[in-house]
């Protein structure tokens, strides 16, 4: 098990660069400052003008000065990003970080990136509020781009479940890499040679780093890695019904072991294997990561990495609302690094390998 761990990094102080201004916008976008306006303020406004002032704000990464004013009320906000409504670790998550606003005195603003153009749109709204700091989740926590914006806005950023996370801002994450080899580790302990990997969505950190731990552990045994074991996922269940279809039923040998990015490619998976009348984990074994609620709904139930998203979540509220404290009192806060723990969750669906 992983231990946990806090880094600080006094990087906390960078200060943005020169305020863009309205008639900055303006200016680039060929309209007057009261058109900005009005786009700003979500009046109606002819489409045309609407799209031209969009992308000057985007350009110039201009933000409404609503900031300032929010500020000046002495309220914390917090703006809470969600990518994927029907992620099996959003109610945790939200139900973590709504249990530390509660202690802490913040308000959260929760925003969908579903209802914006580009993910950094969504970023670029929550901006707009006049929120205090904002936590970034995956894949966003990676965004250069996005944490660029907060930076420029002078707004606190914190990355969840990033496995890269930057100097100049706050992040909380579990070591990926050691809980893939933990998953590995329990699969050559139970005699499987033939292992195959899914990978998850190669834009997001943690799918890069579970890779690795998972041909770290591989080398560590002494075990040659097939190219074609090794296939790509995207972290939703439809891709893991794909790349079951093809380690299962490609007409190749198959691996005594399949071990997935995240729990949804691994439940896909499962129901691959068991449609075609393979036994779980008699004929092959699946493990996942994450600890999702689906990997102790389904049957059998799925070995995997726990991650506690929920602490993980009022972790990084209550990381955030720290660092907006220490601001306002013209300290220069520590940029934060949270390393929570991981746990193996040994069930049903791993068990010896079968003789071949």
């Amino acid at each position: 098990m992983a231990n946990s761990d806090d880094h600080d990094n006094a990087a906390g102080g960078m200060r943005r660069k020169s305020a863009v201004t309205v008639h900055d916008v303006a200016k680039l976008a060929g309209v007057s400052p009261m058109t900005v306006s009005r786009v700003v303020n979500g009046t109606k406004v002819r489409e045309p003008l609407r799209k031209k002032v969009d992308a000057a704000i985007r350009q110039l990464n201009y933000v409404p000065n609503i900031a300032a004013r929010v500020a000046r009320s002495g309220s914390m906000r917090i703006g809470v990003l969600f990518n994927n409504p029907r992620s099996g670790n959003l109610g945790d998550f939200l139900m973590g970080a709504f249990q530390q606003s509660g202690r802490d005195g913040s308000q959260l603003v929760i925003e969908p990136v579903a209802a914006h153009p580009t993910p950094v749109d969504a970023v670029r709204k929550l901006v707009s509020t006049g929120v205090d700091g904002v936590i970034l989740p995956p894949p966003l926590c990676d965004s250069l781009e996005a944490l660029d914006l907060l930076w420029q806005a002078d707004i606190a950023a914190l990355s969840f479940a990033t496995a890269d996370p930057r100097s100049h801002s706050s992040a909380v994450l579990v070591d990926d890499f050691e809980g893939a080899r933990a998953i590995v580790r329990h699969l050559l302990t139970l005699g499987h040679r033939d292992i195959a990997f899914v990978r998850g969505n190669p834009s997001h950190s943690p799918a890069l780093r579970r890779e690795e731990g998972f041909r770290a552990a591989m080398a560590q045994a002494g075990q040659v890695i097939r190219p074609d074991w090794v296939v790509q996922g995207d972290f939703s269940y439809r891709s893991g019904l794909e790349v079951g279809r093809r380690l299962l039923a490609g007409g190749g040998p198959r691996p005594t072991a399949i071990f997935s990015s995240n729990d949804d490619m691994a439940a896909a998976i499962m129901a691959i294997a068991l449609g075609m009348g393979l036994r779980v984990p008699g004929d092959v074994s699946i493990a996942g990561f994450d600890d999702t609620p689906i990997a102790s709904l389904m049957w059998p139930q799925l070995t995997t990495v726990h991650q506690p998203i929920a602490e993980m979540a009022s972790k990084a509220v209550e990381i955030l609302t720290d660092f907006i404290k220490e601001r306002r009192t013209g300290a220069v806060p520590a940029v934060r690094h949270h390393v929570a723990p991981f746990a193996l969750r040994e069930r049903e669906s791993t068990g010896p390998a079968s003789p071949r």
